[in-house]
């Protein structure tokens, strides 16, 4: 059978779709994570097998309903293609890809790619004919931006990567750096006022970012928030249930500010709150910094936004006026994708991606 198969491995679920040549999703399916750098690779097998197996049941004739087995008894996949988060090195691809191909029955080689996520973020590459790169910016939780173009083979060739460095180094522009800045901000505001005077938004109480932020937390103080945000991660002594201890305290720190980031975002994009919207202009405006050190046409790999495709994918660039800001600000530095689009089900658009690949090289 000419199947194609795409698996998303993320840190909260796997996700998994295979389609026929045509491009037409025969199978789908939702896992557990799937992160190789968290589950180790008993743990990540096990994830990507049972999905896998589980999006097959529709895909084999006749249809089954029990998971089907791997590996498949003769070949059912014409190429398979993992974007594995917890993935950023070849070591870690040169260790994946053997028991890759044992489970999945496809030989080690063009058709069987083992990538980081963020190359099925780009897989919009292949759905136009007028472009020939690709730019994938992540913004959820955690950022990233990465440059492709395409490969040998089926696979796309990664061009440049800028962040992923993780919440104590970088994840500028995603959930973190937001909760972050919205704290900065509140904090520079006060500062302020403590030579100037208070301004506007505080001695009135009409910024609802900070009213909602000190309520999140339950402190009354502004300069509170330096102990919640610094009071050291829980331990495994904490009682979840401990009515004595806040809720903050029982949470890591880095989920301290990243949890703050629907909050910033209610407050900008509903109550047009001016703090929360220079919030959000600022973190986003860090991001466009990453992505213009991508657009650097005349450097060996960098990348023309006009003859390219922007390829978002994420929850916080999910929300389409944080999108437009960045693109506001990208086109404030003289750079237009010729196409721009958001990505919500990247093994999907991936899978299909590699039918339109296959059938555009057997022309």
């Amino acid at each position: 059978m000419s199947l194609f198969l795409c698996v998303d491995c993320g840190g909260s679920k796997t996700a998994v779709a295979i389609t026929n040549a045509s491009g037409e999703i025969l199978g789908r399916a939702l896992g557990g994570p799937s992160n190789f750098a968290y589950l180790g690779l008993q743990g990540f097998l096990q994830a990507v097998g049972t999905t896998v197996s589980d999006a097959l049941k529709t895909c084999v004739s006749p249809p089954s309903v029990n998971p089907v087995a791997l590996p498949p008894p003769s070949p059912l996949f014409a190429v398979a293609w993992l974007g594995i988060s917890g993935v950023d090195s070849q070591a870690a691809i040169d260790t994946l890809t053997p028991p890759l191909s044992a489970l999945l029955g496809v030989p080690a080689g063009p058709n069987l790619i083992v990538c980081n996520d963020t190359h099925l973020l780009a897989a919009p590459l292949r759905m136009y004919d007028d472009v020939d790169v690709a730019v994938a910016c992540i913004g959820g939780t955690g950022s990233i931006v990465v440059s492709f173009t395409e490969g040998e083979g089926s696979g796309l060739k990664e061009m440049g990567r800028v962040g992923g460095w993780g919440w104590i180094l970088g994840d500028e522009g995603g959930g973190f750096s937001v909760g972050r800045e919205a704290i900065r901000q509140i904090l520079i505001d006060s500062d302020i006022a403590s030579v100037e005077g208070p301004p506007p938004p505080i001695t009135s109480g009409k910024s609802t970012l900070i009213r909602s932020i000190l309520e999140h937390f339950g402190v009354s103080d502004i300069y509170e928030l330096l102990t919640v945000i610094h009071l050291p991660d829980p331990t495994s002594e904490i009682s979840a249930v401990d009515a004595k201890i806040p809720a903050y305290a029982r949470i890591p720190r880095e989920k301290r500010l990243s949890r703050l980031a629907p909050l910033v975002f209610k407050s900008a994009f509903e109550d047009h709150d001016p703090l929360a919207l220079k919030v959000l202009r600022t973190a986003s405006g860090i991001l466009v910094d990453e992505i213009c050190i991508l657009l650097r046409p005349n450097t060996p790999r960098g990348v023309n936004a006009a003859n390219g495709v922007l390829c978002f994918g994420g929850s916080l660039v999910g929300v389409e006026a944080y999108r437009q800001m960045i693109l506001d600000q990208l086109k404030e530095r003289g750079h237009v994708f010729k196409y721009v689009e958001f990505v919500d089900d990247a093994a999907a658009v991936g899978a299909k991606g590699l039918a339109l690949a296959a059938a555009a090289r057997a022309k």
